[in-house]
């Protein structure tokens, strides 16, 4: 078998292909539990929007924009999550996990830096972050009283996608699943109590849905902080092989698959509010078939993100990380994103109709929604495949590439959406042919990228390269 050797460590180009079918059900497994985590969050958002709503529309837009700039702000701290994920995936996988202390206090290190310049800073800044989103009167003020409560809390909401990230690290998707779900039952409970002031509790409304988040997410904080303690005292104390990391080393590791994974995120967010500005601009019944649909797809495209997710894990985890397990797990993450892609993408369009209508009875909406779910059916597939491939990127130590896919998609989609939806001909459905061209864009460089680092027979010399792995040894990947 052909090997290269850097630092003195020799390991191999290639390994045994694995079993198709048990890579499936690993994939599985470690997916599941971060979809009902995933999903558990959307829910718990809905029926809060729904106590708030009985407040009126203001409520309603407060609650909303303060849910946009936290779904922004995930991305700063997913940076950490991930980073910290494929780093200790890998070095328990390849049993060099001696380094793991220096993880965990780059982990903290990082909780510290980037947690008071976001809760401080935010709450410091509340009424100018609120002045972006509104022209005042009172959605202005009940979005100050929010970001009152919820900027702080970012140091509780950060500390648990930290830890959450530890804990996918070692193989566990289910505590955060747990974690996620205690957490959403608690906010459930307490937002009636005081939102309405029920129970003898003060009635405060706004403020009383940001004080449940707080809340119900600080109490599975402290739980979850007490199961990281017996995880971390199994792990560490079982801590074998390779070499100290020190704490530069840590962080740049860290960093270095975050910071790409993070900049993916941030980037698909402001493509995706430029889309919602583009739509908007076709009137209201366009605007409003387009927000129904995100809220359907979101729940399609959250299974495929978990997908993601246990692609980058079980490929980090792999004791023998190769360009050939880097393929046989894509592989296998395509085949299963794809099924839920079509899976759920044409029943959603031939039910499109009767969706729409359980959310609103205006003829115009739900025929402007009935066409966009057949757009759905190309952009799902296409898209199945860019993030799932992410996982194997990030593990695989091309990260970077996720940021190019990105760029791609958006330098794609941004133009076209503007170009086509100025086609008379065409109109809204110009903008919804965009949005499936960007993300066939992405899909093509994604693919592309996957073929070159993990082809079918593995190249070996000039192209072969390796990243160090956490504990100083080497890991084969393929140079860009």
């Amino acid at each position: 078998m052909a090997t290269a050797s850097i630092n003195n460590a020799t390991v191999p180009a290639t390994s045994a292909p694995l079993d198709a079918a048990d890579t499936r059900r690993k994939l599985l497994r470690l997916a599941a539990p971060v979809y009902f985590e995933l999903v558990s969050g959307v829910v718990a958002g809905v029926i809060d929007t729904l106590w708030v709503g009985r407040l009126g529309e203001a409520a309603i837009g407060a609650v909303a924009i303060a849910t946009t700039v936290e779904n922004v702000l995930l991305g700063v701290i997913l940076m950490v999550n991930i980073g910290t994920t494929v780093l200790i995936s890998s070095s328990i996988g390849r049993n060099e996990t001696s380094g793991l202390r220096t993880v965990m206090r780059a982990v903290g290190v990082l909780w510290m830096v980037i947690t008071p310049v976001i809760a401080i800073g935010g709450f410091l800044a509340r009424e100018q972050v609120a002045g972006l989103f509104t022209s005042g009167g009172d959605i202005f003020r009940l979005t100050v009283e929010f970001f009152a409560i919820s900027f702080p809390g970012m140091a509780v909401f950060f500390a648990q996608n930290v830890i959450d990230g530890i804990f996918k690290g070692t193989g566990d998707t289910r505590t955060p699943m747990r974690m996620a779900i205690l957490a959403n039952a608690l906010i459930l409970v307490l937002d009636p109590l005081l939102i309405y002031g029920l129970a003898g509790l003060p009635r405060m409304g706004v403020a009383g849905a940001a004080l449940a988040m707080l809340i119900g997410r600080a109490v599975a904080l402290a739980t979850a902080l007490v199961l990281l303690r017996r995880k971390r005292c199994a792990v560490l104390g079982a801590a074998t092989g390779g070499g100290e990391l020190t704490l530069r080393q840590a962080l740049s590791r860290i960093l270095g698959v975050g910071l790409p994974a993070s900049a993916d995120f941030v980037i698909r967010m402001a493509a995706g509010m430029t889309l919602v500005v583009v739509v908007a601009g076709f009137g209201e019944s366009p605007l409003a078939a387009y927000g129904i649909g995100i809220k359907i797809l979101v729940f399609i495209t959250m299974a495929l993100y978990a997908v993601r997710q246990a692609a980058s894990i079980h490929l980090a985890r792999s004791a023998a990380l190769s360009a050939t397990a880097a393929r046989d797990i894509g592989r296998q993450s395509l085949f299963l994103a794809g099924g839920i892609a079509l899976g759920a993408g044409l029943p959603a369009a031939l039910g499109g109709g009767l969706l729409v209508q359980a959310f609103t009875g205006d003829a115009a909406v739900i025929h402007e929604g009935t066409i966009l779910f057949w757009f759905f059916i190309p952009y799902l597939a296409a898209i199945a495949g860019t993030v799932t491939l992410g996982g194997v990127f990030a593990a695989g130590g091309h990260a970077r590439s996720m940021l190019w896919v990105a760029l791609l998609g958006a330098a794609v989609q941004l133009p076209l959406a503007f170009g086509l939806g100025a086609v008379p001909a065409l109109g809204i459905n110009g903008v919804w042919t965009a949005m499936v061209l960007g993300a066939g864009a992405q899909y093509a460089l994604s693919y592309g990228l996957f073929r070159r680092y993990c082809p079918a027979e593995p190249a070996l010399g000039g192209r072969l390269s390796t990243t160090p792995s956490p504990a100083g040894t080497a890991t084969p990947t393929r140079s860009a």
